[in-house]
């Protein structure tokens, strides 16, 4: 068995090369790669001795041969090919271990210059994968140190790697191939070239879109039991994300599951304090902060008990036993939590089926954690996608502007903040009455402004909730007053609302004339 070798990255390849040479496996290898093997002692063969041909053109050119190519390309079950290799003196390889040239960390480091990228796409590894890949019933193919311990073990195991563990290092050749080469195509697409320029200009949307998922899971169906589904996550996650979700128990999860739980994570994780998000049908029906786990929960089951039955329920603090008692109480299909205590998870135990999902929160904090980072927000329609960035606006105190004759108290800009940052989950048109660290009317979804706002006050009274001196967001500005005078007739003593509205003085002159105050904020949330 001959093994060739040609890596960049050289983790773990010293111990795989000891371990196949203990095992009788001849070495071939390039450049630098053969001399850190032969330092370490590894009898080992350069590539140039096997082609008859010096690397050359600065190492562009070193495993482009018919030696190396009809190696792994041959298949051994045809006469013909065995005949062709004997008549040009080709030896097989069956071992494939290569890593590429750096593309994607060279052009993510700042000040990258168009030149560093070019020399920087492989050319020989890419071609080299391909053909092992391709003849993978003879050829073994290694493109990730990750694989090194399993292919070691089997091999000592039973001398030989299985069609199975072929075909799987195949496929997983062939993906990284591919996401190699959509890595550059983003890449160079995105270029706005400029000859003058040693560090080139990249729009933030490159001429084509190369997006690159891997499935964790089949679903049973989709949003329907007539639709099928799977579920797939980014290729580099962000962290924090609900892809990065363990399950530690509970049936598993749906099409809808996943998509509220989404909705619940990524608001409750915009919080700083202890805060609690029940959704349903992907808006929030509850959101509240409080001392603790226990006291965010019961503010926020508070504000919709009817549509928090069967809801998605999500925590920003470790939930303890007490909190897990009190969820415990209701229906629940899936509860996240960056952590949970023993007592927690046994008072869950006995029941089996609740979807318990431990995810860790993102570094850096709900103000930090996103800002700089590459994130967007991709939606399908017919035949195409409209890419934006992320909706990771923060409010921040100093960016509110006082419009109203009445100014606001301590109180009342807490309150309209919380308010704010719930306003920013809920489906448009959002209307949203909060107090005191909790929300007590959601309006969602709603084709009128109005309509949204009469069905907060609607739900507030189921839930036997006053609204008397709340605080209310509006998602985007009141196009007119009567919006405005619905949630003040509901209670409301203060507004948050973007403003920008051709009829903004009217509204402005409304809130003075009905005696509430008015912030805006320069910045509307729509989430459709």
């Amino acid at each position: 068995m001959r093994a060739l070798i040609s890596v960049s990255d050289k983790t773990g390849i010293v111990e795989l090369a000891q371990a196949l040479h203990g095992l009788g496996v001849a070495l071939i290898s390039t450049g630098g790669t053969a001399k850190l093997l032969a330092d370490k002692g590894l009898p080992v063969t350069e590539v140039a001795e096997v082609t008859g041909f010096p690397e050359m053109l600065d190492g562009r050119v070193k495993t482009l041969h018919p030696k190396v190519h009809g190696g792994l390309l041959a298949r051994r079950d045809l006469p013909e090919h065995m005949a062709a290799l004997k008549t040009h003196g080709i030896d097989t390889i069956d071992l494939l271990i290569v890593n590429l040239y750096p593309f994607e960390a060279t052009v993510a480091k700042a000040g990258c210059t168009l030149d560093d990228a070019i020399e920087n796409i492989d050319i020989g590894g890419p071609a080299m994968v391909r053909s092992a890949a391709k003849n993978w019933k003879d050829v073994a193919v290694l493109t990730d140190a990750a694989q090194y311990p399993a292919v070691i073990d089997e091999l000592k195991a039973s001398g030989k790697l299985s069609l199975k563990t072929r075909f799987a290092l195949s496929v997983a050749a062939f993906n990284r191939i591919s996401n190699y080469d959509a890595a550059i195509s983003d890449y160079l697409s995105a270029i706005e070239f400029d000859e003058t320029a040693s560090v080139p200009q990249r729009s933030a949307y490159p001429a084509q879109s190369n997006g690159r998922f891997v499935k964790l899971q089949d679903l049973r169906y989709g949003e329907n039991p007539h639709q099928s589904a799977a579920f797939y996550r980014d290729l580099h996650p962000a962290p924090g994300s609900l892809v990065t979700a363990k399950q530690l128990q509970g049936k598993e999860l749906s099409y809808n599951n996943i998509a509220d739980a989404d909705a619940a994570w990524e608001c409750v994780k915009s919080f700083d304090t202890p805060a609690c998000v029940i959704v349903k049908h992907a808006n929030p029906c509850g959101v509240a902060v409080g001392k603790d786990a226990l006291e965010a929960y019961s503010k926020a089951f508070q504000t919709d008990p009817t549509s928090a039955f069967g809801g998605i329920i999500a925590l920003n603090r470790v939930l303890d036993g007490a909190a897990a008692q009190a969820i415990s109480k209701q229906f629940v299909e899936v509860l996240m939590a960056p952590g949970y205590t023993p007592e927690a998870l046994e008072v869950f135990k006995a029941k089996a089926n609740v979807r318990v999902l431990e995810i860790a929160l993102p570094p850096g904090g709900p103000t930090a954690w996103d800002q700089g980072l590459n994130l967007s927000d991709v939606k399908r329609v017919g035949s195409g996608l409209l890419i934006q960035s992320a909706d990771n606006h923060v409010l921040q105190r100093a960016d509110l502007k006082v419009v109203s004759k009445l100014q606001p108290t301590e109180q009342q800009i807490e309150d309209l903040l919380f308010a704010w940052k719930v306003a920013k989950f809920v489906k448009s048109n959002a209307i949203v009455f909060c107090k005191d660290g909790m929300t007590m009317g959601v309006g969602a979804g709603q084709m009128s402004r109005l309509d949204s706002a009469r069905i907060a006050s609607i739900k507030a009274g189921h839930a036997k909730l006053t609204l008397q001196g709340t605080a209310v967001a509006s998602d985007a500005f009141f196009p007119f007053r009567d919006g405005l005078d619905v949630v003040v007739d509901a209670g409301a003593t203060c507004v948050i609302q973007p403003g920008g509205s051709m009829r903004d003085q009217e509204v402005i002159d409304a809130a003075d004339e009905r005696g509430v105050v008015m912030v805006t904020t320069g910045v509307r949330h729509f989430r459709h």
